[in-house]
């Protein structure tokens, strides 16, 4: 029987991003992609209060049976939430380029407040363009950036744009949440996954994590960004195949 695979997008996409990977994993695992509330195929299944808790329950819903969860960036964190309040459903859990609290603190290296509210004002303007500075971020450190941007753009765009709620309420959550205190509770099998040169989960953030977490196992992609998959995809999958081994 196959283990199954459960893959959660991160803020402004949807579930189509993780559709070139899911091909190449489909013939060894059971995969499915889960879209985060208000976005994909649940654009219009949003929480009365969009909060990290209440987004991680309804993604839960979703997971029929046990399996390994895979999030990336803001979809890391919900995975991480699902980790400690769904115990039964997790089995295993990967994050990429994620961390348990994404904000930059006194004490912890992370996002600079001004940038998620940059991000907030632009998506007020322009959504698509928004869109793009994203992904040219997701593509740093690949030789083929602009190739990378237009066929991700592409995908993501096979959906309608995701619910203005969810765009700002997702921002808010990687402003507000913080479960740096909660992860030692984690104890399924966890592997976290790293770029070197991400700006969003910075290479200083690594070892507080680890150190939060000591018995999990992790990988940095010395060349790649926030979206190593994207960037490097057949490095990640050789990796990603590695850990998976590991875990089933």
């Amino acid at each position: 029987m196959k283990s199954h695979l459960y893959f959660i997008h991160g803020w402004g996409m949807n579930r189509a991003v993780w559709r070139p990977i899911a091909e190449k994993l489909s013939h060894l695992y059971d995969v499915t992609l889960l879209d985060l509330p208000g976005y994909g195929e649940s654009i219009d299944n949003l929480p009365q209060t969009y909060n990290l808790d209440q987004i991680s329950q309804q993604v839960a819903q979703n997971i029929q049976q046990p399996g390994i969860i895979i999030g990336w960036s803001l979809g890391g964190l919900v995975a991480q939430n699902i980790a400690l309040n769904n115990k039964e459903k997790t089995d295993a859990l990967i994050t990429i380029a994620s961390t348990p609290c994404f904000a930059q603190k006194s004490n912890w290296q992370g996002i600079q407040a001004h940038v998620l509210t940059d991000f907030q004002q632009q998506l007020a303007e322009d959504y698509n363009k928004t869109l793009e500075r994203f992904l040219a971020i997701q593509a740093m450190g690949s030789r083929s950036a602009r190739q990378d941007i237009k066929a991700f753009k592409a995908l993501l765009l096979t959906y309608a744009p995701p619910a203005p709620a969810a765009l700002s309420g997702g921002l808010q959550i990687l402003a507000e949440a913080d479960l740096t205190d909660k992860i030692a509770e984690i104890h399924q099998p966890t592997v976290r996954l790293y770029g070197k040169l991400d700006s969003l989960v910075p290479k200083a953030a690594i070892d507080p994590i680890h150190q939060l977490q000591p018995h999990s196992d992790k990988h940095i992609f010395n060349k790649a960004s926030h979206a190593p998959f994207i960037s490097h995809p057949e490095e990640f999958l050789q990796v990603l195949l590695q850990k998976l081994s590991g875990l089933t």
